[in-house]
């Protein structure tokens, strides 16, 4: 009687979206071999992403992810993070790196997962380049495509790619552009 009288009334179908309140639990799995690298030496990667979101964390060893929290937004940021020490650096990949530091025979380049490449001063750009701080500073958040990853683990990037692919993005768009100009 009070389920079907009473409760059917007030609830008729359940809620479409959970409380923002609610805790929630999120799991994905990694890569056995990635767990250090979210743990960190001495706990610092997971220590960091719980003190920024908030979220506990358990990570059991065949790799299963558990990210607990009360905040839908925090958990899914936490859940973020970890992708983005998981995730694995490939040659011909273009990724967002921030220039951590400038060298006179280039930049050293962190695209992410704690890797930093390195982006000689021949790869920054097609015209030549006298000082790579003319083109880069310390800091600067720059496109690269790793062009190669050799047998001890070094990435190399690439600037010079990119710009070209533009730039022939570019023309290309404008040439369509005049021939639909000269069309009409």
């Amino acid at each position: 009687y009070i389920l079907d009288e009473i409760m059917l009334k007030q609830i008729a179908e359940p809620r479409k979206e959970i409380s923002k309140y609610a805790p929630s639990i999120i799991n994905t799995t990694i890569k056995v071999d990635k767990i250090r690298d979210v743990i960190g030496p001495g706990g610092k990667m997971i220590n960091k992403i719980i003190d920024e979101t908030g979220v506990k964390i358990d990570i059991e060893d065949d790799g299963r992810v558990f990210i607990y929290s009360t905040d839908s937004k925090e958990d899914k940021k936490a859940l973020e993070m970890i992708k983005e020490i998981v995730k694995e650096i490939e040659v011909g990949g273009v990724y967002e790196g921030t220039v951590t530091k400038l060298m006179n025979f280039g930049a050293f380049v962190d695209v992410g997962c704690g890797k930093e490449g390195l982006l000689h001063i021949s790869k920054i750009s097609k015209e030549r380049v006298k000082n790579v701080s003319d083109y880069l500073k310390e800091g600067d958040k720059v496109p690269v495509k790793v062009i190669e990853i050799d047998d001890q683990g070094r990435i190399n990037l690439t600037m010079k790619d990119l710009v070209e692919s533009k730039e022939e993005e570019v023309t290309e768009t404008s040439a369509e552009t005049e021939d639909a100009s000269e069309e009409e």
